[in-house]
């Protein structure tokens, strides 16, 4: 039977597993992924899955744009993972991790684009999720203050790389060459 979460409630994978829509699942806590994205989020999800795809060729890691879930356990098994993510962008360079339903464990890469409803969720949740799991690098995508928050793990916790506004290029720290004019996301407005 199809349903809906009580957004009130502790859930399982197995609940998470009967909903109906898109929902992720950090921390027995369910979250709504509607209403769609703005435009603006997803031009600037496109242009930063362009530059990733064209960067990325020929390098053995693999980009996806969400819908795409990401299956984080405690465990090695993923037959009942504790949370479920779907992030923006996901870099996984892994081919083991890829699975017919999403990827099963930390991606290299998670890259979130805010929007007023999941900014809360970016910088809290999601954020201490993926350094707890292991995401070694995690960029923060905020089109309101037209800025990109960089954060690389190291010994476990996640470090500031650096904050980059108008007129910077944004530069990886996993990935060493990939750089990006951020000017060239918010180029919409």
């Amino acid at each position: 039977m199809v349903s809906n979460p009580d957004e009130k409630k502790f859930h399982t994978y197995q609940d998470w597993l009967t909903w109906d829509g898109a929902w992720e699942l950090i921390n027995g806590k369910s979250y709504n992924m509607s209403p769609a994205p703005t435009s603006l989020h997803q031009y600037i999800v496109g242009e930063l899955y362009y530059a990733l795809r064209t960067f990325l060729q020929n390098r053995n890691c693999f980009v996806f744009v969400a819908p795409f879930d990401v299956f984080f356990s405690e465990s090695e098994e993923y037959k009942s993972p504790d949370h479920v993510a779907q992030p923006d962008l996901s870099v996984v360079c892994s081919k083991d991790q890829i699975a017919k339903n999403g990827c099963q464990g930390a991606p290299t890469l998670i890259i979130e684009v805010l929007s007023p409803s999941t900014a809360l969720k970016d910088f809290n949740e999601k954020f201490n999720l993926y350094q707890k799991y292991g995401v070694q690098e995690y960029w923060i995508v905020d089109p309101g203050n037209r800025t990109v928050h960089v954060y690389w793990l190291k010994d476990g916790s996640y470090q500031v790389q650096h904050l980059y506004t108008e007129g910077d290029t944004i530069h990886s720290f996993i990935f060493k060459d990939l750089q990006m004019p951020l000017n060239m996301l918010f180029s919409l407005e």
